[in-house]
């Protein structure tokens, strides 16, 4: 049983030590910790609209030693509600947050908006039927693939993340 793999994830997009990405909705910081590794050049942006999930990330950071991250408290359903400039980032993670937004499309556009051109997004939810999943909010690959044909987004790659999500990596 593989729960989400944040290495194997990861894996899927070609990351450079000096990129500049994105982590919204950062939550836990799975994605935020394992990227600001990764690209020690870099910059990692990790987003999130509650306080204290980016006051614990703060302390996990100084724990770690990990200096190139920059924490930003906003509400990603809004317009430019991430407050980073337009066509600044390489790639933008949005994991296991989409069934939470009441405005998926928000988000997504938002996403878009800060993406550079030829830069990436990568969206990672629930399978619907997963045994301890949420049982409301669910989008479907289907539903995000409409969203993201409408915006101008290019489907590159769907793949399984793991037992219970899946992923699809987009280009701008």
């Amino acid at each position: 049983m593989d729960f989400l793999n944040v290495t194997q994830v990861l894996n899927y997009i070609d990351l450079k030590k000096n990129m500049s990405v994105a982590e919204f909705g950062c939550g836990s910081a799975d994605f935020t910790i394992a990227l600001a590794k990764k690209l020690p050049m870099g910059r990692v942006y990790a987003l999130d609209i509650q306080e204290e999930k980016l006051s614990a990330l703060e302390g996990k950071l100084a724990v770690q030693g990990i200096d190139n991250v920059s924490m930003i408290l906003c509400d990603l359903e809004a317009p430019k509600g991430s407050t980073i400039k337009d066509d600044s980032l390489d790639v933008v993670f949005i994991p296991n947050v989409l069934f939470q937004a009441e405005n998926k499309h928000g988000m997504i556009e938002e996403a878009k908006r800060v993406i550079k051109s030829g830069g990436q997004l990568l969206i990672i939810d629930w399978l619907a039927g997963a045994p301890f999943g949420p049982k409301d909010g669910l989008v479907t690959p289907d539903e995000i693939k409409g969203i993201a044909k409408k915006l101008g987004l290019s489907l590159k790659k769907e793949f399984a993340a793991g037992d219970y999500h899946y992923g699809l990596l987009f280009v701008k």
